[in-house]
């Protein structure tokens, strides 16, 4: 264990380790970071591995109910466009999927393959290196910020919690989080889980179990820390700051995914419409969300209800600038030799791309910037004009 946590820099970056597992927030810290162009953007990182495959079904696929014979059979997905369905815990974003304020980007990943290692596939996600021992070792964020002259940092709000890695590096960056009555401390979350990676069964229900004991700290109601920070980074961003970014936990669905995901889809749904309402439609306007998780999960159903770690995904996108009411991507298919090792959704697309090509537009960084400083060693393709 010692090897693994000095290679994830675990130690280096702990501080007093709490003493029980009975509560931990839901989101990480909040930050932010001002900027010189008039957009904004919010960048959400979904920890835990979302299933894509649920949360935006392929029921047009004439594979895809024999692989989920039970897990989908209770209710009746959002259709789309004929081919792909909603689940329906995002009901409250019909209304936005409508008014083409919402997308998705289907068949995405990271260059990230084979281990599923969630921590792996965070830290590759979080620093958008095509490989873990790479150059690049700071944030993504960060290193657009650091193309970009005149950036300076909000004022910094640090109530014990570290950055966020995709804002980690050079350039200034304030800080945020809420306040919670914390019975243990973030990195010691982070040692339980990195103590029961190996254990799919026991990973999930301490993820389970961190979400449900989430309360912050003036008595709402719990887990409501994500609609805190929604409201938080929505007033910053109708000021000076112009990109966000914090996570939501708890998408580790071993076991019962019916039941976590629509709790965890309901969240998401919560932190868009709270955003959208507290930015106002002129600032809301000019905003893109991008919601991304470390992996998606098998295309096969398990024998717990739930659903193992993949590798195919799905991008959440959504926002005002954002040219909704469409999923994207290249569609493999869900049949069995279209499967990427016969058992995940097959990536078609870099999730790296689309995050990109929103960037070129919000901020008028160059290609040639963003394929080699800000995401090192990608190519971002043709522009799949997710953005007005």
């Amino acid at each position: 264990m010692t090897t693994l946590l000095n290679r994830r820099d675990f130690l280096a970056r702990t501080g007093v380790i709490g003493c029980s597992l009975a509560a931990s927030p839901l989101v990480t810290p909040v930050a932010l970071a001002q900027a010189p162009w008039d957009t904004r953007l919010v960048v959400i990182i979904l920890r835990g591995g979302m299933d894509g495959l649920d949360v935006v079904r392929p029921v047009g696929d004439p594979a895809f109910a024999a692989l989920r014979p039970t897990l989908n059979a209770s209710d009746a997905p959002l259709p789309l466009d004929g081919y792909f369905a909603m689940h329906p815990a995002l009901a409250p974003l019909m209304p936005l999927w409508q008014q083409q304020d919402l997308g998705f980007v289907h068949a995405v990943s990271t260059p990230y393959r084979n281990k599923r290692s969630h921590f792996d596939g965070q830290d590759l996600l979080e620093a958008g290196t095509s490989r873990l021992d790479g150059p690049g070792r700071d944030g993504w964020l960060n290193r657009l910020l650091q193309q970009t002259p005149g950036v300076q940092a909000e004022t910094a709000y640090a109530i014990g919690h570290s950055d966020l890695r995709v804002l980690d590096g050079a350039a200034p960056v304030a800080n945020w989080s809420p306040d919670a009555r914390l019975r243990i401390s973030p990195q010691a979350t982070r040692l339980a889980e990195l103590v029961m990676e190996e254990d799919p069964a026991l990973h999930a229900a301490l993820a389970e179990a961190l979400m449900l004991t989430d309360a912050d700290a003036v008595g709402e109601r719990r887990g409501h820390a994500h609609l805190k920070v929604s409201k938080f980074a929505a007033s910053r961003l109708r000021k000076e700051a112009r990109i966000a970014a914090f996570s939501l936990n708890g998408w580790d669905t071993h076991r019962a995914q019916n039941r976590a995901l629509t709790r965890g889809l309901g969240r998401l749904s919560e932190t868009i419409l709270t955003l959208r309402e507290e930015l106002g439609a002129q600032v809301w306007g000019k905003t893109a969300i991008v919601a991304m998780t470390e992996f998606g999960r098998t295309a096969r159903e398990n024998g717990t209800a739930g659903t193992d770690h993949g590798t195919g995904g799905l991008m959440v996108l959504a926002g005002g600038a954002i040219r909704g009411g469409q999923v994207y991507g290249q569609w493999p298919g869900v049949a069995e030799a279209a499967l990427f090792q016969g058992r995940d959704l097959m990536p078609t697309g870099d999730v790296r791309a689309p995050a990109a090509w929103i960037m070129r537009g919000l901020t008028g960084v160059n290609r040639s910037t963003l394929e080699r400083q800000v995401f090192p060693g990608l190519d971002m393709g043709r522009d799949p004009n997710v953005l007005l």
